[in-house]
């Protein structure tokens, strides 16, 4: 779609425009008709007006001689002959002699001129320029108060055009384009939904976490029916005085009923939509412009070709009223990608990059699990600049993969070098990592160790990789996570007979993890199938408030502590049940400082001998 710009000419153009005219009028015109007309005459004529005694005033210059009839009424001039008896003959004549001759425009028509001429001049271009503004404003006067309006906070309007975003464009989100579908269709053929009696919903209401494609989603809908369309932000509707939300929204409709059939996106509807509360004192611009928003949505009749999509992270902080039937008629999740949405949204950006025949599309959504599709498309953007940065003009899949790891854990951070005793810490907690899961059933293969620093702040990970999709976890496997999470401070305290401050990120996890066992999966047999814990904003992060007394949250505290301790022990068995294969793998890390996940399965279950005539592992830095 191709997005409208509105003129944006600012109301100090029009005010210096009429400066510009009143400047010109008063240096060229005015002072032309304020002046005297004055009658270019030859020396004869002016002979014969002396002979005759037609002359009143005249002033005799060195060269040039002005003056006026007897009634005073017309000015002549004419050059002087250089004729000693002109005096005379002059004085003869009945002529008064005078210093200057000037006439005199009326008093009246001086001041018309001077005066009133820009006074109207300044009236008719301030009521210009005011019904000029009103027009933008959608005739409400109070906007014009405050210089706001329409301008640069109007909606962004979108014409119809045939390469625009299209469905093919939207990947991984299949069962929303097949909900949008239909509006599509409704938008073509109407006359195959009237017929049977059937109205078009007024409003979708699109939800799903950030970047998973909410907004490509709308425009998408509007490219396929080709009808205009207008996108707006919620905030846009905040203003600072009361009553102008409201006139905003009350613009954006008429607007969208003159273009008809069209669709009408508000991003983050959340802004304006909250719930009311009715304290006194509250947010009455908002909910004044909420309330217009619902009338307007009750206002126009379904089948009139006006569609509302709305977007939001936060559904259920919208208000009941928003949400019934008849204003937003259908509600679609438009949630994070699975493996195969992955892999079509990477082919979606793959295709706009020169890429080698050989990457496997695969093996980066496997690596990208839980990435959204902003996410997505940056991870081939990535790659794509580390290409150049390497010389290359194609994006190979070594790109791909370190692109992904940028994604996760930020750039390799060159500039920071640790010392040998850290680095020797840091690869043997990577290990202990490593070693745990591996070691236990039902968890995620190893898919790679690094102890390069990260811009994140991370010194090292190990990245485990599921060989699936994944949608629940087993009580299981969250304990085999936690112990997971504990081997790389168990593996500092059976080495180093000491603990670092490395484990900070792992303690956090492993809490998170054992506290959500307890208050919110029921996997705890103190309590069993009872919620301790609300979750709110699903969407952004998953906020946890607990609902429990005091008493109940210590007890909740103490079993927390008792599942993490319980896993360090089973991490403790497993590193001392192997510590050969520990300082074994943490050596090569030391080492090479980056395993592949091959590599370490190779070390783990072969003979050493196999691993030391094997090729050296693949190290990608920049």
């Amino acid at each position: 779609m191709q997005e409208v710009k509105p003129n944006k000419k600012p109301l100090l153009f029009y005010w210096l425009i009429a400066l510009l005219i009143l400047f010109t009028l008063n240096t060229f015109v005015f002072p032309s008709a304020l002046k005297s007309q004055v009658q270019d005459v030859d020396y004869g004529t002016f002979m014969d007006m002396m002979n005759e005694k037609e002359i009143g005033s005249v002033m005799v210059n060195t060269d040039e001689i002005v003056f006026t009839d007897k009634s005073g009424d017309n000015v002549y001039s004419t050059g002087n002959l250089n004729d000693p008896q002109l005096v005379d003959r002059l004085y003869e004549s009945g002529a008064e002699f005078d210093k200057e001759v000037v006439k005199e425009m009326n008093p009246i028509l001086y001041y018309f001129i001077s005066l009133i001429i820009p006074i109207a001049l300044m009236i008719f271009v301030s009521r210009w320029l005011s019904k000029k503004m009103l027009n933008k404003m959608g005739n409400n006067p109070t906007m014009m108060q405050f210089g706001m309006g329409s301008g640069s906070n109007a909606a962004k309007v979108y014409v119809k055009s045939d390469n625009g975003i299209k469905f093919s464009d939207v990947a991984g989100e299949e069962e929303a384009k097949e909900l949008l579908k239909e509006i599509v269709e409704y938008l073509h053929e109407p006359k195959r939904y009237t017929e049977i009696g059937a109205t078009l919903p007024k409003g979708a209401l699109l939800v799903g976490p950030p970047g998973t494609g909410k907004t490509l989603l709308a425009k998408a809908v509007a490219g396929e029916a080709n009808v205009p369309f207008f996108s707006i932000s919620g905030s846009e509707f905040v203003q600072m005085f009361v009553g102008m939300g409201a006139a905003k929204v009350r613009d954006l409709f008429k607007q969208a009923k003159e273009k008809a059939p069209c669709i009408v996106f508000i991003d983050e509807i959340d802004t304006i939509g909250k719930k009311r509360d009715g304290q006194i004192g509250g947010n009455d611009e908002r909910e004044q412009t909420l309330n217009q928003l619902l009338t307007e949505m009750d206002g126009f009749d379904g089948n009139n070709g006006v569609v509302i999509l709305a977007a939001t992270n936060r559904p259920e902080s919208l208000d009941p009223a928003l949400l019934r039937p008849g204003r937003f008629d259908r509600r679609i999740p438009v949630e994070l990608p699975d493996l195969q949405g992955r892999i079509d949204i990477l082919k979606v950006h793959g295709a706009k990059v020169k890429t080698s025949g050989n990457v496997d599309y695969a093996a980066i959504a496997k690596a990208a699990a839980g990435a959204s599709g902003a996410e997505l498309a940056n991870i081939v953007n990535e790659a794509a600049l580390r290409a150049v940065r390497q010389g290359r003009d194609k994006v190979q899949q070594q790109d791909l993969m370190e692109s992904v790891e940028v994604v996760i854990a930020g750039y390799q951070k060159k500039n920071k070098i640790l010392s040998d005793k850290e680095k020797l810490i840091v690869s043997y907690h990577e290990v202990g990592h490593a070693l745990v899961a591996a070691l236990q059933t039902q968890s995620a293969p190893v898919q790679k160790i690094t102890i390069i620093p990260r811009t994140s702040g991370a010194l090292g990970y190990t990245m485990q990789v599921e060989d699936g999709e994944h949608y629940l976890m087993t009580k299981t496997e969250i304990e085999n996570k936690i112990a997971t999470f504990t081997g790389g401070r168990v593996a500092e305290e059976i080495v180093f007979k000491d603990i670092t401050t490395g484990a900070s990120n792992d303690i956090e996890q492993a809490t998170k993890l054992a506290r959500a066992m307890v208050s919110r999966f029921g996997m705890a047999d103190e309590f069993g199938m009872v919620a301790m814990e609300n979750v709110t904003n699903q969407y952004l992060g998953g906020d946890t408030t607990l609902s429990c007394s005091n008493e109940t949250q210590t007890k909740i505290d103490q079993l927390v502590v008792d599942i993490v301790n319980k896993q360090y022990e089973k991490a403790t068995q497993l590193i001392k049940d192997n510590l050969d294969k520990l300082h074994e793998i943490a050596e090569y890390l030391y080492k090479n400082e980056t395993i592949t996940g091959e590599e370490f399965m190779q070390i783990l279950y072969k003979k050493k001998e196999a691993v030391d005539n094997s090729d050296e592992p693949t190290v990608y830095t920049e």
